[in-house]
C-alpha cells in the first residue's frame, strides 16, 4: 500500500499548540495525528486512526487468542440498568446524563458491566452455555473536570473492555487469569514497560483489582513497590499495624500551654523542653494531628469527620476518597467550622470526638495509632496541647481509616522490604467483579441440579487511546515521534527533494520495489514544497525508516535513516531493500 503526501488529508505544524501540556498532545497535534475539538475531546485525522488502528489489532488478536469472542455495544445507554446496580447515583458528576424528546433519561457510557450482564442474561440461561467471555473496542465518555494531557485524560476515549462469565469461583480465577496473561503478551507486543500493581476495586467492586500501570514521569498516579517484588497503587496500600502496647503503669496525660507553636517543629521543641519524656524525646511521629475532612454523601449531605494521624504524615486525599468511598471527600473549610463550634481550630484533640461524644463527630485514626501508643495532641482549648495522651485509655476511635501519604521507605506490607515511590499511567486493569451486577441485574442461570445460580464476573479493561498516546511519550525526540515499528502507521517514508526529475523518477520506482515487498509506504511527492520543510516533516511525522531521493539520485545513492536510532547513513540503491529489512 502507497500513499502520497500530495494526497494525504494532513497539515502539519511549526509550533506546538499553545493548550498542550504534555508532550504527546503536542507531537499528535502538530504531526497531524489529531485535532481538538474542546476540551478533552479530540478529532482522529488519517495518521491517527492509522496507528490507532494498529494497536487495536494487536489487541484484538491477543484477546481472540485467549479465547474472547467481539461484540460491540451501543455507547448511548438507558439509565434502568445503572438504576439496578445504583451507579446512576454512584458516578455522580462524572458521568454525562442526557434525555430524549419524551423525556426518557439516557447516558453515554462511561463503562458496560450493566449491558453485558444484561445481554448474556437476555441468551443463556444454562450452566452448558458458560464460560464465555465478550470483549468489545468502544468509545467511553466521562465527565472529567479537569480533562488534560490530550489523549492522556480525555472526556472521550476509546478502551478495550472484556466482561468473562463463570458459574463458580473457580472459574472465575482461572477466566482472570486468562486475561491477566492475555494482557501481559499484550504490553510486550507493544513494547510497553508495566508493573501489575494491587488496586482499589473503586466504584466498579469487586474482590480483586490490579492495575497494570506504565512507569512515566507524567503519570497521575503513583505507587509504590519494594526490591522483594511488592507493588501497589498508593491508594490500595495498607499500613502495616504495629502490635498495641501496655497501657498500665504509663503516666497520666499532662496539660500543656503552647500557644506560639504553629507548626509540628515547634510544638515538638516545646514539647520536649516543657513535658519531656523517660526513655526518648518526642518527635513529629509522636504528635497527633487531628485532620478535619468534609465528606459530601450519594444523597447530598455533608458531613464533617476528623481523622487523627501522626503528625509527621499529611492526608492523601486519593486514599481518603478509597477510605470513605462512595462520598466525595475534601478538606473542611471555614464554614463546616463555624456549624461546629466544638473544634478548636489548630488545638483539635481526641478528647470531645466520637459519634457517641457531645460533639457527635465521628473520629477516625491511622492504623499506626494503636492502643498503649501516647501522643502529643491539642486539648481542644486555643492555646494548650496535650501530652502523654494515651490511646485506649483516653480516647477512643470510630475506626481505622487510610488517609496517610505513603513514602518511600515504608515497609512492605508483605514484608518484602522497604518501599520506593514511582510515577505511573493505567494502562490496563483487571477485575473480579463477583455477583455484584449479577445479582442486582439478575443475571441466573440454571446449574447442574436444575436450580438458579448467580453468575459471577469479570471485568478487564485496556486504554487503547491512552496507549498511543504513552507511545508517542515514550517515542520521540527533540525532532518529533518516533513510532515502534508495529504501530507507525507507515513502514518507510519515502522523500524526493529538489527540482529534479531524477530524484522523483528514483524515489517513484523505490516506491513500486517497496510495495512489491508488502511494506506500507508513505511517499512525500508534493512538487512545490522545499527540501527543509519535507525533511522536518519526516522528522515529526515519525515512521519507523525514511529514505530520502535527492542529491545523490543521479548516482543512484539514497540516505537511509533509521528514526529510532537517529542512525543515517548513505545507501547505493541496488542495496537499498537488503537495507530496509534489516531495519
Amino acid at each position: 500500500m502507497v500513499t502520497r503526501l500530495s494526497h494525504l488529508f494532513l497539515r502539519t505544524l511549526r509550533d506546538d499548540p499553545s493548550d498542550a501540556e504534555v508532550t504527546s498532545a503536542k507531537l499528535l497535534v502538530r504531526a497531524g495525528y489529531v485535532r481538538r475539538q474542546s476540551p478533552g475531546i479530540f478529532a482522529w485525522l488519517p495518521l491517527g486512526l492509522k496507528v490507532r488502528a494498529r494497536i487495536e489489532a494487536i489487541i484484538r488478536e491477543e484477546m481472540v487468542a485467549a479465547g474472547a469472542q467481539e461484540v460491540l455495544l451501543p455507547a448511548l445507554l438507558p439509565r434502568e440498568p445503572y438504576e439496578a446496580t445504583n451507579r446512576w447515583t454512584e458516578y455522580g458528576d462524572g458521568m454525562f446524563r442526557l434525555q430524549d424528546r419524551k423525556g426518557a433519561d439516557y447516558l453515554l457510557a462511561p463503562t458496560h458491566e450493566e449491558m453485558f450482564a444484561l445481554l448474556v442474561k437476555d441468551l443463556y440461561g444454562s450452566y452448558k452455555d458458560l464460560p464465555v467471555t465478550l470483549f468489545q473496542i468502544q468509545d467511553k465518555y466521562r465527565d472529567e473536570a479537569r480533562p488534560r494531557a490530550g489523549l492522556l485524560r480525555g472526556r472521550e476515549f476509546t478502551m478495550k473492555d472484556a466482561y468473562s462469565f463463570d458459574l463458580a469461583d473457580e472459574g472465575l480465577e482461572r477466566s482472570y487469569q486468562v486475561m491477566r496473561d492475555a494482557y501481559e503478551r499484550i504490553f510486550a507486543r507493544l513494547g510497553l514497560e508495566y508493573v501489575i500493581v494491587k488496586a482499589d476495586a473503586g466504584a466498579m467492586g469487586g474482590s480483586k483489582s490490579e492495575e497494570f500501570l506504565h512507569p512515566i514521569d507524567v503519570g497521575e498516579d503513583t505507587f509504590v513497590r519494594s526490591a522483594g517484588g511488592y507493588a501497589a497503587n498508593v491508594e490500595a496500600y495498607v499500613t502495616p499495624v504495629p502490635d498495641a502496647l501496655p497501657i498500665e503503669g504509663q503516666p497520666e496525660a499532662v496539660l500543656l500551654p503552647a500557644s506560639d507553636t504553629p507548626t509540628i517543629d515547634t510544638l515538638v521543641a516545646h514539647a520536649n523542653a516543657v513535658a519531656p519524656r523517660d526513655g526518648a524525646p518526642w518527635t513529629a511521629a509522636d504528635t497527633l494531628k487531628n485532620v478535619v475532612l468534609a465528606l459530601t454523601h450519594l444523597d447530598g449531605t455533608r458531613e464533617v469527620v476528623v481523622v487523627g494521624l501522626p503528625g509527621d504524615r499529611d492526608v492523601d486525599l486519593k486514599r481518603a476518597e478509597v477510605a470513605f468511598a462512595p462520598a466525595e471527600v475534601e478538606p473542611a473549610g471555614d464554614d463546616d467550622f463555624r456549624k461546629h463550634r466544638g473544634l478548636v481550630k489548630g488545638y483539635i484533640g481526641p478528647q470531645v470526638l466520637g459519634a457517641d461524644s457531645a460533639t457527635g463527630i465521628r473520629y477516625f485514626v491511622d492504623p499506626r495509632v494503636v492502643d498503649g501508643t501516647a501522643w502529643v495532641t491539642g486539648a481542644n482549648e486555643r492555646g494548650v496541647h496535650v501530652s502523654g495522651l494515651v490511646a485506649g485509655r483516653d480516647f477512643v476511635a470510630d475506626g481505622v481509616a487510610e488517609v496517610s501519604d505513603v513514602r518511600a521507605g515504608d515497609p512492605a506490607p508483605d514484608g518484602s522490604g522497604p518501599l520506593e515511590t514511582a510515577r505511573g499511567m493505567e494502562i490496563g486493569h483487571v477485575f473480579q467483579l463477583g455477583r455484584k451486577y449479577a445479582e442486582a441485574l439478575g443475571l441466573k442461570v440454571q446449574d447442574e441440579n436444575g436450580k438458579l445460580a448467580t453468575v459471577t464476573m469479570g471485568s478487564y479493561g485496556i486504554g487503547v487511546t491512552r496507549i498511543l498516546a504513552i507511545l508517542a511519550e515514550a517515542h520521540n525526540d527533540e525532532k518529533g515521534l518516533a513510532w515502534p515499528k508495529n504501530v507507525a502507521p507507515f513502514d518507510v517514508h519515502v522523500v524526493a527533494t529538489g527540482k529534479d526529475e531524477v530524484a522523483y523518477d528514483l524515489a517513484t520506482s523505490i516506491v513500486a520495489d517497496l510495495e512489491g515487498e508488502r511494506f506500507e509506504v508513505l511517499y512525500d511527492d508534493r512538487p512545490k514544497v522545499s527540501p527543509g520543510v519535507k525533511l522536518r516533516d519526516a522528522e515529526l511525522l515519525g515512521m519507523p525508516i525514511v529514505v530520502v531521493a535527492g542529491r545523490g539520485a543521479a548516482d543512484g545513492v539514497v540516505e537511509l535513516w533509521n528514526r529510532a536510532s537517529g542512525e543515517r547513513r548513505d545507501v547505493p540503491v541496488a542495496e537499498l531493500l537488503q537495507a530496509v529489512r534489516a531495519i
